[in-house]
């Protein structure tokens, strides 16, 4: 246990990282829950969604690491870039998939709906539409790793 503890407390940029991530993931299920008006399990640790958890997991780590180690460390430029890739992989490849996923699942059950047996096994599940990010759920994600990264102190 000590040692559990001294990982996450004793490490200042893995807990603010760790922090906007689930500030992130708990924003994205009552947004959803806000929304939708039923109380979605999988949001609170499913990727997709407002905001972006993976853009607040990265970006509060890029701002920790700059307040810890300074903007001119080679820890800073390695959680800059790791920061540009996964918002631009969230925005890019996931997102296109994401929208796949949509007219697949339409196609499919348009197709189920004309009674044709046998597209999906009955035991199939409909393809998961939620795995991608618009600029704006990327950046809500971003301000808000930042703003955590800012507001938690140096220790």
């Amino acid at each position: 246990m000590q040692v559990i503890e001294r990982i996450f407390f004793g490490n200042y940029i893995l807990s603010v990282a760790l922090i906007s991530w689930l500030a992130a993931q708990v924003s994205k299920t009552a947004i959803n829950f806000f929304l939708s008006g039923k109380f979605e399990a999988e949001r609170l640790w499913g990727a997709g969604g407002m905001p972006s958890a993976h853009s607040a997991l990265v970006c509060s780590l890029f701002m920790a690491t700059a307040k810890l180690e300074g903007v001119n460390s080679p820890f800073f430029a390695f959680a800059f870039i790791l920061a540009a890739i996964v918002m631009y992989d969230a925005m890019g490849v996931r997102h296109e998939t994401g929208e796949q996923a949509k007219v697949l699942n339409r196609m499919m059950q348009g197709w189920m709906d004309g009674n044709i047996e046998n597209i999906l096994p009955k035991n199939e599940k409909m393809l998961k539409e939620k795995v991608g990010h618009t600029p704006f759920e990327v950046l809500s994600g971003a301000l808000l790793g930042i703003l955590i990264a800012v507001l938690i102190p140096v220790p």
